[in-house]
């Protein structure tokens, strides 16, 4: 069952309430592959990664004019909207990987994510950079607020700010959720690309960046891990509770590659912050793979990024 959580105001897939779904058929042996595989990144552990800013602006934040990278833009497909786009950038904002709008985009990912509360979209730049008077990106991508996206998102095959093809400000979770006492939505996590099964992705996601795995029972991009209904909450504060209902709830979405696990928003323009609600880097550094299971696997889809975007 889908619900309406986060900054969406629609249901949505990474909405959808999996608590009460019984285990995938596949689940023992993509669990036990990931584990042979070297679990999580970074020394396996289920580390947070606070790096990515969220904004917000409304009719009185100022605009900026959105152009194309020099080296080309969108790897030349449909994946991305059309440039020059217009896009509110809070003036106190910046980029992910920087203290301001200038970001290396040869060694970043240099994510660029705003909120237009007053147009109901959400703004999302990939390898982005303030350049002389305007920013660039290599793609930019407008999410409707209002639109209850299907289970191939934005199309089949078509890449977003993030490899997966998810809207990256849906999945992350801030302060000021866990403040209010729940986080209604999946939650974002990322694996190293030698651990993730190559040259697939399964819905909702709609694409897959570069995995490597030929093992046949490693996690494809878009799979859905559900924190077990027994794992015992005793140890964790009230704050990391939230956190632990959501992965029970909604569960957690591969969504890209990399070394830390979860990702969380930057809590430097929310109200509450991470170290009042009592949540950590390591905070769930002991939870391991055994303790997930596989929920909600519908059937792989072979990567080619042709993408066909939806109407």
């Amino acid at each position: 069952m889908a619900t309406v959580g986060g900054i969406f105001l629609a249901p949505e897939p990474w909405t959808k309430d999996v608590s009460g779904l019984t285990k995938d058929g596949r689940s023992d042996a993509i669990i036990a592959a990931l584990g042979s595989l070297g679990g999580w990144g970074n020394g396996n552990k289920l580390q947070i990664d606070f790096s990515i800013p969220l904004f917000f602006g409304d009719a009185s934040t100022p605009r900026q004019t959105i152009t194309a990278q020099a080296g080309g833009y969108c790897y030349g497909g449909p994946d991305c909207d059309p440039v020059p786009l217009q896009m509110p950038v809070p003036a106190n904002g910046n980029i992910e990987g920087s203290t301001n709008f200038v970001c290396d985009t040869s060694n970043n990912d240099c994510h660029l994510l705003v909120v237009a509360n007053d147009e109901k979209k959400l703004y999302e730049l990939y390898n982005s950079s303030l350049v002389g008077s305007g920013i660039t990106a290599l793609g930019a991508f407008v999410w409707d607020l209002t639109k209850a996206y299907p289970d191939n998102e934005r199309g089949d095959q078509c890449t977003s700010a993030d490899a997966a093809g998810f809207p990256i400000a849906g999945l992350l979770p801030t302060a000021d959720e866990v403040a209010a006492g729940a986080v209604k939505h999946a939650i974002r996590f990322i694996l190293p690309n030698a651990r993730m099964a190559k040259a697939v992705y399964v819905h909702p996601a709609s694409h897959a960046g570069g995995p490597s795995s030929t093992n046949a029972d490693a996690p494809p991009y878009g799979v859905r891990f559900r924190l077990q209904a027994a794992f015992d909450e005793t140890p964790f504060n009230a704050g990391e509770k939230t956190i632990l209902q959501a992965l029970k709830t909604y569960g957690m979405l591969l969504s890209d590659g990399g070394n830390i696990a979860l990702t969380f928003a930057d809590d430097r323009t929310t109200t509450a912050k991470w170290a009042t609600v009592g949540i950590t880097a390591q905070s769930f550094n002991a939870i391991g793979v055994s303790n997930f299971e596989v929920v909600d696997l519908s059937a792989n889809v072979a990567l080619t990024d042709n993408c066909v975007r939806n109407p």
